[in-house]
């Protein structure tokens, strides 16, 4: 099967990747999510709306505050890493990922799509003139909770999407574009949340060869071309060493 897969990467094709949380996992980046995710008795749920942060922003950036500081101490993995060895080595690649953990940025990723936004970019709530729609900013801790814009003294949010919210619109435009592709792959997802996971089946219409590679089985696995379990740094590092 892999070689297989190996000879279709030889062609030099247009590659788009979709990744989720299963690519960090060997990095030791916890889901924030789920029974092990709660956080002073809060679930993520609860703390990642637009209504919460409007409630008690304190609150909900003493949350982001520390979630910074975990991933701050995190490098990435094998995984990571041949991905963007391949975004410098395949002349068409996309990748669009739902973390927002900003692991694929510090591998040197190129040609990041970052579907659901990053907790390292932040923006003015009040979106004033002065400042940009959004900035990268790396502070850990924030001296200060909540952090202030820079730019007119209120308030900032994470620029990530919150429970409710939709996907911007030129997030979703350069996703739908990647999805023209000849090879699709989706690496570390469970293929359950959507919009993300209509990625692959469009890109599998549209022609693309699409592959799977996640832990275990998911509901798009039987119907992709070629589906691979287990973890993501060792499929993705058997692959690189094929080619």
């Amino acid at each position: 099967m892999l070689d297989q897969l190996a000879a279709h990467l030889r062609r030099n094709p247009r590659i788009s990747v979709i990744t989720g949380a299963g690519v960090s996992a060997a990095s030791g980046v916890p889901t924030f999510r789920g029974p092990k995710g709660l956080w002073r008795n809060f679930r993520p749920e609860s703390l990642a709306t637009p209504e919460a942060f409007h409630r008690d922003p304190k609150l909900v950036w003493e949350w982001y505050n520390w979630r910074r500081q975990v991933l701050s101490e995190k490098k990435p993995n094998r995984a990571h890493e041949v991905l963007a060895k391949w975004s410098r080595r395949f002349s068409d690649f996309k990748l669009i990922t739902q973390n927002v953990d900003g692991l694929h940025e510090r591998a040197g990723t190129q040609n990041v799509i970052r579907f659901h936004g990053s907790i390292w970019e932040v923006l003015c709530l009040k979106r004033c003139e002065a400042s940009p729609s959004r900035w990268w900013d790396e502070t850990v801790p924030y001296p200060e909770i909540p952090p202030k814009c820079p730019y007119c003294g209120g308030l900032i949010r994470p620029g990530v999407v919150w429970f409710g919210e939709g996907i911007d619109q030129n997030v979703m435009r350069q996703s739908i574009e990647a999805l023209d592709c000849d090879v699709f792959f989706t690496i570390g997802t469970s293929s359950l949340v959507y919009p993300a996971a209509a990625l692959v089946h469009e890109a599998k219409a549209r022609g693309a060869y699409t592959v799977e590679i996640n832990v275990e089985a998911t509901p798009a696995s039987e119907q992709l071309d070629l589906a691979l379990q287990g973890a993501a740094e060792e499929i993705l590092d058997e692959i690189d060493r094929n080619l």
